[in-house]
């Protein structure tokens, strides 16, 4: 059973919060529509900055780069800033089925509006978010998926790699965000048997791979396990510079951002797209030593626990 309610949290009031005796969700509109917990036994996966609790786009104060459970559209490089949806007030509801919605302004920039809905499961963690693209302008427009969800910093990421790759590595590493690594060489970062593992800190944050299995991982240090599966489309047009269907961006020991890429969707005007990842929360311990971890049992996890 899902309980369903309104909360005061990270300094917002009327906040919408999905739980059951599995996990619990609390979902942000004042600032972007994002989700600010994602929890199981009160351990919540989600990073977020204490010095931007309860900032709103009509307090005055410098805008943010806010962080929790962010989504956004893409190509990175191609799309202005557009603030009415990235840290701009939204609308929020829940339907009769449980469902909570949120719900960007038409935003002038990009021509885009958002519609971010969460379905969490009566009898388990898994958090169904889909997001939806509505071109509102009077023009064809190509955008894509983005997730930019930020968790607790100096985990371990396991992503699976898939053949072909178009990277001789399986993976490719910004440096400092002007120039691709295609031969990226970094002992924080292994790969064997098909699977990535970032075990600490990479020389470079950004990391980026075209893996077709369509999940990834980030065991946290409080012993908690969170899988995002995604769907991917190997004989669709991925849109970004290096095309990724996955990214990481693992900052020090402060933030680790994983990022579902979907396809690229050129729309008309008025045409929606739609985009769904599902969330998972499962309790696993944390190694001792960091690399002491078998990624190949993060895998079995993932498909016993998450099917």
């Amino acid at each position: 059973m899902v309980r369903v309610g309104r909360v005061e949290f990270h300094g917002y009031s009327d906040c919408i919060r999905l739980e059951n005796a599995a996990a619990r969700v609390t979902l942000g509109h004042q600032c972007g529509g994002r989700v600010l917990e994602y929890s199981c036994g009160g351990q919540n996966v989600l990073a977020l900055d204490p010095n931007q609790a309860g900032w709103t786009p009509e307090s005055g104060k410098p805008a943010i780069d806010p962080w929790g459970g962010r989504f956004d559209i893409g190509p990175e490089k191609v799309l202005p800033p557009h603030p009415a949806l990235w840290i701009g007030r939204w609308s929020a509801e829940v339907d009769g089925a449980g469902v909570a919605r949120l719900t960007s302004p038409a935003d002038p920039v990009t021509g885009a509006r958002l519609v971010r809905e969460f379905e969490l499961d009566p009898d388990s963690s898994r958090l169904r978010c889909t997001q939806t693209i509505t071109n509102t302008s009077s023009s064809n427009r190509t955008w894509f998926h983005w997730s930019r969800t930020l968790v607790t910093g100096g985990g371990i990421v396991v992503v699976p790699l898939t053949e072909p790759s178009r990277f001789p590595k399986g993976y490719v590493m910004y440096d400092l965000d002007t120039s691709i690594d295609y031969q990226p060489e970094d002992p924080n970062i292994r790969v064997g048997a098909g699977l990535l593992e970032i075990v600490d800190t990479p020389a470079h944050p950004k990391l980026c791979m075209d893996s077709h299995a369509g999940w990834l991982a980030y065991l946290a240090e409080s012993d908690m396990l969170f899988v995002k599966r995604f769907a991917t489309f190997p004989d669709r047009m991925y849109g970004d510079i290096v095309a990724p269907t996955v990214s990481v961006w693992y900052y020090e020991h402060l933030l680790c951002e994983l990022e579902p890429i979907g396809p690229q969707e050129r729309l008309g005007p008025g045409e929606s797209a739609s985009y769904t990842e599902e969330w998972w929360l499962v309790p696993h311990e944390f190694p001792a030593e960091r690399g002491a971890l078998d990624p190949a049992e993060i895998a079995a996890v993932v498909r016993l626990e998450t099917a």
